[in-house]
């Protein structure tokens, strides 16, 4: 395919995978002319919706182009939508804003207005959550030359949910693709150096100690480091300071810390924390003992 295009000049280089050259094609033909994909997007948001109370307020009578829809549906802020979220929420399954079922809502952090807000979604919108997610690695791997032979330390976190009146999960979106059979069914173990079960445990420091414990177990195939936000990587961090002699401990015996009682972590970590390694958690004590020498366990 003759197409001047960054992306697609690598990706005849041998060493680009069948699926990695997939999401390159799939990025090209999205944003080669994204005017006529939005406009086409946008047809078949309303062609399939246009049942619903919400569209049919606006007398659009079937139409689906850009200009009738910029003309007669307003643009409107979460306060104009919250009466018919509320309905929603409280059980309320018409087609209000969607002709297909609310499987769930999706939170916001509340920070801008000191509550969170509700955003519902349909189940095939984790499908599109994970398709833009699969793109990341493609276009990383283009640019760092072996990337993808070894794994990521991701300190990843559930949070808290909760259920509306109307029984539907109400939870933030990272929690919700976590919780979903996507992740689940996802190879995380060749990918990542956190196992699911830390991920999923709705207790951080617990989550924390795990995650960071088997990126130290694997540290010599870890590649790329990360969180989903800045301020992860700031509570890792912390984190080590504060509990690097447990760490140290537990690689040198190969005894899980009493700081773990999740059932669940436990038995994952039985399998990866399964012998002392001496070797291992050598190196760890003089880096990290941040210049108190009493913490240095001899």
């Amino acid at each position: 395919m003759a197409v001047d295009s960054p992306l697609l000049s690598r990706m005849a280089s041998p060493t680009t995978s069948e699926k990695d050259m997939k999401a390159l094609k799939f990025i090209e033909e999205m944003t080669r002319n994204p005017d006529s994909v939005q406009e086409k997007v946008l047809g078949e948001i309303l062609s399939r919706n246009s049942n619903t109370e919400y569209l049919k307020r606006f007398d659009l009578n079937g139409a689906v182009d850009r200009k009738t829809f910029k003309s007669k549906v307003p643009v409107v802020m979460y306060e104009n939508l919250k009466k018919e979220i509320q309905r929603i929420s409280n059980g309320d399954r018409s087609p209000i804003l969607s002709s297909h079922p609310i499987n769930e809502f999706l939170t916001s952090s509340g920070t801008s207005s000191g509550e969170r807000k509700l955003m519902p979604t349909i189940e095939e919108d984790i499908d599109r959550r994970q398709l833009l997610g699969g793109l990341l690695m493609p276009v990383m791997n283009l640019y760092v030359p072996g990337l993808d032979k070894g794994k990521g330390l991701y300190f990843l976190f559930v949070k808290s949910e909760s259920k509306t009146s109307g029984g539907l999960p109400a939870r933030p979106a990272l929690t919700s693709y976590y919780k979903s059979d996507h992740f689940r069914t996802s190879d995380l173990q060749s990918d990542y150096t956190s196992p699911r079960e830390a991920i999923l445990c709705s207790d951080s420091s617990q989550s924390m100690y795990a995650q960071m414990l088997c990126g130290l177990l694997m540290r010599h195939e870890v590649l790329r480091l990360g969180a989903v936000f800045p301020s992860g990587l700031l509570r890792a961090i912390s984190f080590l300071q504060n509990n690097w002699k447990e760490l140290a401990q537990d690689i040198s015996t190969g005894i899980l810390s009493s700081k773990i009682f999740d059932p669940e972590i436990k038995n994952r970590m039985s399998k990866i924390l399964n012998k002392p390694d001496q070797e291992l958690a050598d190196p760890l004590l003089p880096h990290w003992s941040f210049g108190h020498q009493n913490d240095v366990i001899r």
